[in-house]
């Protein structure tokens, strides 16, 4: 394969979709709600874990193969998708923790500080090859 950093971000991120897809479906029929999150946490965790995961993954992963073919360090690459990876599950599951009102689970910070810092990484690297290789 060759895109070997994309192509398994990409296969553990459908793993995570499905999963909380899985999960939104399941809190959904609970409740026979076909739409809406009927103000039940279980569902709004479930639902939003699914919806934030599909916000972030695809440019993620389009970043990381537009630098993977342009070669760009391969243990960089992998290091930046394990980030990613990391602060998603930790979104996950931080979205699942309890929280008193107004403060947010460690893992839902851990997981937006990771995600930003991934896309913050790869977004620069992107217009630092644009700048420096292809001008």
């Amino acid at each position: 394969m060759p895109l070997p950093v994309t192509a398994f971000v990409a296969a553990v991120c459908a793993l995570l979709l499905l999963a909380t897809a899985i999960d939104t479906v399941r809190q959904r029929l609970r409740l026979g709600a076909a739409f809406g999150d009927h103000g039940d946490a279980k569902l709004i965790s479930a639902s939003r874990s699914h919806g934030n995961l599909a916000e972030y993954a695809p440019i993620t992963i389009i970043l990381l193969g537009l630098l993977e073919s342009a070669r760009a360090n391969h243990m960089a690459l992998m290091v930046i998708g394990a980030l990613f990876l990391i602060g998603r599950v930790a979104h996950i599951v931080g979205l699942y923790t309890p929280s008193p009102p107004g403060r947010a689970p460690l893992g839902r910070q851990v997981g937006v500080v990771a995600t930003f810092a991934s896309l913050l990484v790869l977004g620069g690297w992107s217009l630092w090859i644009l700048a420096t290789v292809n001008l």
